[in-house]
């Protein structure tokens, strides 16, 4: 049995969809609820994720944004007292440690990805290593991109980074606009890597690094690795799994 909490966004699609559910399925206290449905764009949702995964229970999200990669559609047909009995994806995210030129450090986790920009006129002056194995000595570009799986279908694929199956035990590293080495298309390398990106002028370079919607500037280094410890469970519709989205974006992708 289903005993959900539902939350949404503020916005007047959101509150609708919300008011509709809620004549379908009666909204229990984030205490009392196993299941938490959550109404909005995939922004709100990476946003409730971080904020209610301590307690433990599974997510249900219902697009009310443009694309909603990890929503489902909305529809008056769904048997809300079914959901646990959807298709389960857990998905851990990368957390990243970001050093400043004043020595301060920051911690902070991305689901989708996190990037590395610039944060002046100057391009950013970089260099890149896996654990003892550098990546790439020097790097010349608008910043650098590493995503999970989850994520490889946003920022990721703009900048022109591979499709990663949600099975793939992998990571995308891939450049911004890069200017030194031009050819240089990225890497994909293991999920239990341990990346760090160094900035070789951060006086004259500055730059800045984002984990989803968490930006922390000035950064001198960065060090990024998948936390194994943190869970998010999503529950997604039979016909419209987080595999099934990401083959579709293949397809679609190929097909250009």
């Amino acid at each position: 049995m289903v005993n959900p909490f539902i939350i949404s966004d503020k916005n007047f699609k959101s509150l609708k969809i919300k008011k509709a559910v809620e004549k379908k399925i009666k909204s229990y206290s984030l205490i009392k609820s196993n299941l938490i449905i959550v109404i909005g764009g995939d922004g709100f949702m990476l946003q409730t994720l971080k904020k209610y995964n301590k307690y433990k229970k599974p997510f249900y999200g219902i697009n009310s944004g443009n694309y909603g990669f990890l929503m489902n559609k909305f529809s008056e047909k769904t048997n809300y007292k079914n959901l646990n009995k959807g298709r389960l994806v857990s998905i851990s995210p990368l957390e990243m440690i970001v050093k400043s030129k004043t020595n301060s450090v920051k911690k902070s986790i991305a689901i989708n990805e996190i990037s590395v920009l610039r944060q002046s006129r100057q391009t950013a002056s970089l260099t890149i290593s896996n654990g003892k194995k550098q990546i790439i000595k020097h790097l010349i570009s608008d910043g650098v991109l590493v995503s999970t799986p989850a994520g490889s279908t946003a920022y990721n694929l703009s900048v022109h980074g591979p499709i990663l199956s949600i099975d793939s035990k992998k990571l995308s590293i891939c450049p911004i606009s890069a200017f030194r080495p031009r050819r240089w298309k990225g890497k994909i390398v293991s999920d239990k890597s341990k990346i760090v990106i160094k900035n070789l002028n951060p006086k004259k370079r500055p730059i800045s690094a984002v984990a989803d919607n968490i930006e922390v500037r000035n950064a001198k280094s960065i060090s990024i690795k998948t936390n194994k410890q943190i869970k998010f469970n999503l529950i997604f519709d039979k016909n419209r799994s987080l595999q099934n989205k990401i083959k579709i974006e293949q397809l679609r992708n190929d097909i250009k």
